[in-house]
């Protein structure tokens, strides 16, 4: 049973095991009715042949309050493209698959680069970007949640606990976000979120004083989870990072554009597992040592905005707080996974927080070389603003997409 903690700034929606994932669905059945509900899937082609997608197809089939998916497909040529048609054939729901290496958005996507508008860098954001729009263009949905295609553990009682906050049109919540434990295969998982973005937010704290935005961000449960739901209203004038600070980036933008009490957090799964990323300590563009590279910039970044000045010596101070508060966190998760009967490597943890501390550096130094970095991708409200036909035009060559491969 979880607890009914509430914690910093932001409502946390607990899962007292009173209701069965049944029950919730008959709820999402009536509240579809008066607000439609959609579903982004940001995949890559390689995913359909894993794991994972297979089994949460068959979860969604029987899905029964979803009335739009669209899905984002990655790295596929043409004859991959038809495969990933006919794979997601099996949907009862309505549904469109976004090729968005296929020719008619590429040549939409240098439309937006002549202006300087399109993604920076292909990845997660640019592929979530692009339904995103989609979803915006077709018009069909008023709430809408978004997964990733890797959870290994998915169950549909996971997308009715998160998509439930902003269907129900009781409740006023612009914004949800997932959160659930990262343990798995008898071990702690969730290297980045436990042993960088809390340390350093708690370093933050003591470096350039106490504020309102790190208290929100450190009232997030689990900040790095991929699972997420919106009003559709936001999804026009929301700002997505094209780079590994998507998570925190959305957090930043909903911070900047609504009140508190318009957001909440929700557990969705008693155990969670998806594949994971490899540390990389030898290249730091992979795996996590990118990713800690690309959160920290973003925290960064934000704070600038906040007014807080940074300089060499400033991102030197962070980096020892956050080594001192990180290795603490270390014996902390120790304790707590010797006492849960878990495995834990207290060397392999020790060597990542070494390595995201030298990453800290590294994201600080960037940060002074490249003051102008816009690693934002432009708002749908601006792209419509210089190109006002942008979306008809992406619904029309999806649409086209399907009718020349399905």
């Amino acid at each position: 049973m979880g607890d009914f903690h509430q914690n910093g700034t932001v409502t946390t929606l607990h899962n007292l095991r009173q209701r069965s994932p049944e029950c919730l669905e008959q709820e999402l059945i009536e509240f579809s009715a008066m607000r439609p509900l959609g579903l982004i899937l940001p995949s890559l082609y390689s995913e359909l042949h894993g794991e994972a997608l297979p089994k949460i197809l068959e979860e969604i089939c029987k899905v029964p309050y979803l009335g739009t998916i669209v899905v984002g497909l990655d790295r596929a040529n043409e004859s991959e493209y038809a495969n990933a048609l006919n794979f997601f054939s099996s949907l009862p729901q309505d549904h469109t698959v976004l090729w968005n290496d296929g020719p008619r958005l590429r040549r939409l996507d240098e439309q937006l680069a002549s202006a300087n508008l399109s993604p920076k860098e292909s990845g997660k954001g640019r592929n979530v970007w692009y339904c995103m729009g989609y979803m915006l263009a077709e018009g069909k949905t008023q709430a809408v949640a978004i997964h990733d295609c890797d959870i290994r553990t998915y169950s549909r009682e996971l997308l009715a606990r998160l998509i439930y906050p902003v269907a129900n049109p009781n409740f006023k919540y612009k914004f949800c976000k997932g959160f659930y434990a990262r343990v798995a295969e008898g071990k702690i998982n969730g290297r980045v979120s436990r042993l960088l973005v809390t340390p350093l937010l708690r370093a933050l704290e003591q470096t350039v004083g106490q504020m309102d935005y790190l208290t929100y961000m450190d009232s997030f449960r689990y900040p790095l989870a991929g699972e997420f739901s919106f009003q559709s209203d936001v999804l026009e004038d929301l700002r997505i990072p094209s780079d590994w600070g998507l998570e925190i980036g959305i957090l930043s933008e909903m911070y900047r554009n609504y009140s508190r009490r318009r957001l909440c957090q929700t557990d969705i799964a008693d155990v969670y597992d998806h594949k994971h990323q490899k540390l990389s300590a030898e290249n730091d563009n992979q795996g996590l040592s990118r990713m800690s590279i690309d959160i920290t910039k973003a925290l960064f970044r934000k704070l600038a905005t906040q007014g807080i000045t940074f300089n060499s010596g400033s991102f030197r101070s962070i980096k020892a707080t956050y080594y001192r508060i990180a290795l603490d966190f270390v014996e902390t998760y120790q304790n707590d996974a010797i006492m849960n009967g878990l495995n834990f490597d207290v060397h392999s943890e020790e060597k990542t927080v070494e390595l995201f501390a030298e990453n800290i550096m590294k994201a600080g130094q960037a940060f002074i070389d490249r003051p102008m970095e816009r690693p934002f991708i432009p708002s749908w409200s601006r792209v419509l603003s210089a190109f006002p036909d942008f979306l008809k035009e992406l619904a029309h060559a999806v649409n086209e997409d399907a009718k020349e491969f399905g």
